[in-house]
């Protein structure tokens, strides 16, 4: 077994430091990129980046050639190139789990580790928390020490009221002046057509846009064996049924929609990645890296 397979979400709810949180995802993930689907792509960190046409063979870093093989030069702060902006969803239906994570557990990690992970390669990082409105916002910044007051404000995540994605999306959309990359990370409970409305803005704005679609397995399956009282965490309403009376119209209903954002996320050049909390947080740093690849 691999380091990155012994860190699945439940062993790394369980740690209580986000920071390291942050680090055993991240580097759980590098270490296992020569074995995965990502085989090719690099992580270059702050301090490196490889030698190109144009740089000075007096930047080349020899000791670690020595250990590598590989030409590096120094990576000048004045070198970053990617403003990226983390928008959590923190609202109520966040919270649920079937399990030992929550959607809200499962996407603070990913955020943190995302940030991490863009830190480390010289990429601008902002986050901004949200539920029926905005609850707190920090600009990018691409200075390491950054990464601190980032963790300070994810770690203050609370399940909030309802959501209301659509205005936050249009909201941010004006706000933002210098073009960037945007990560949604949301259940995505609220009307899809609003929150379409609001992504097209991000790309009339001419942003770049991922979207991590965090949803609970039993939101996709409903795969409970007797009588259950489901209650809507937002609203509060109760109904109590017998699951497999409804099992087939819920999957039907539950595929409708991610197939929705599925085919309208591509046709307007939105990254659309759909991911369960019991899958490992590899899944998302994978799908973020091939993005950052293609947009350079």
């Amino acid at each position: 077994m691999t380091k990155s397979q012994y860190l699945t979400p439940e062993i790394i709810s369980r740690l209580d430091n986000l920071s390291l949180k942050a680090r055993l995802v991240v580097e759980g993930f590098i270490v296992g990129l020569h074995k995965s689907p990502y085989h090719g792509f690099s992580v270059e960190f702050s301090e490196h980046r490889a030698y190109g046409p144009g740089d000075e063979i007096r930047h080349i870093d020899w000791k670690l050639w020595g250990k590598t093989e590989r030409y590096y030069v120094k990576q000048f702060e004045e070198e970053t190139n990617l403003r990226a902006y983390l928008l959590v969803d923190q609202s109520k239906s966040m919270d649920y789990r079937s399990d030992k994570v929550s959607k809200l557990d499962y996407a603070q990690i990913l955020s943190a580790s995302l940030g991490y992970l863009m830190l480390k390669q010289q990429d601008a990082v902002g986050l901004s928390l949200f539920d029926s409105e905005i609850r707190g916002t920090i600009p990018p910044r691409s200075k390491s020490s950054h990464l601190n007051v980032l963790i300070g404000e994810m770690s203050k995540i609370q399940p909030g009221p309802e959501t209301k994605i659509s205005p936050v999306l249009h909201h941010f959309a004006e706000a933002i002046k210098k073009r960037g990359l945007i990560i949604l990370i949301s259940d995505l409970f609220d009307n899809p057509e609003d929150i379409l409305s609001g992504l097209k803005h991000f790309r009339h704005k001419r942003h770049e846009v991922i979207v991590f679609h965090i949803l609970d397995p039993q939101e996709m399956k409903l795969d409970f064996t007797k009588r259950t009282m489901f209650k809507d965490m937002e609203t509060g309403e109760k109904i109590v049924t017998e699951p497999w009376h409804i099992q087939k119209d819920y999957q039907k209903t539950m595929k409708d929609f991610s197939d929705f954002f599925k085919k309208h996320c591509r046709q307007n050049n939105i990254d659309y990645i759909p991911i369960t909390t019991d899958n490992p947080l590899d899944i998302a740093l994978g799908e973020y890296l091939i993005k950052r690849k293609r947009i350079g």
